[in-house]
C-alpha cells in the first residue's frame, strides 16, 4: 500500500496535474474568471459583514472594508471588458455590500469615503 493520496498525476501520485489544470483555465472565457472572482469577492465581504447564518461570528469589517474596495475596482476596471448582462447584477451586489457596510459601521465613513466608494461614488443609505 502507498502512503501518497491516490489523486494527481500517475507518475507522482498526490501531486497535482498542472497540465491539465492549464487546459481547464485556458477552455475558460475571460468573462467567466472575471465574473467568478467578483462573486468570490462578493461571497467574502458578505461574510465579512456579518450576512450569513453564523451572522457576527466572522463580522470583521476592516476585512470587509478591503474585499469590497478590490470588488469595487475589479468592476470599474473591467466594465469595458463584460457586458451589462453581467456587470448589472454585480454592481447591484456591489451597492448592496456598500450599504450593508454603512449600516454595520459603528462610526459611518463620509459619503465618498467608503469601500469602493472612490470608484462608484458616493453611497447614501
Amino acid at each position: 500500500m502507498s502512503d501518497s493520496s491516490p489523486a494527481g498525476s500517475a507518475e507522482t501520485p498526490g501531486a497535482p496535474d498542472f497540465d491539465e489544470m492549464t487546459r481547464d483555465i485556458a477552455e475558460v472565457p475571460a468573462v467567466e474568471v472575471i465574473v467568478t472572482v467578483a462573486v468570490n469577492l462578493m461571497s467574502a465581504a458578505a461574510v465579512k459583514l456579518g450576512l450569513t447564518e453564523e451572522g457576527d461570528k466572522y463580522k470583521d469589517l476592516d476585512e470587509a472594508r478591503k474585499l469590497i474596495h478590490a470588488l469595487a475596482g475589479l468592476l470599474d476596471a473591467s466594465a469595458t471588458e463584460i457586458s451589462s448582462f453581467h456587470a448589472a447584477p454585480l454592481r447591484d451586489g456591489l451597492k448592496s455590500l456598500q450599504l450593508a457596510f454603512r449600516e454595520a459601521s459603528i462610526v459611518p465613513d463620509e459619503p465618498g469615503q467608503g469601500p469602493g466608494e472612490k470608484y462608484t461614488g458616493p453611497i447614501y443609505g
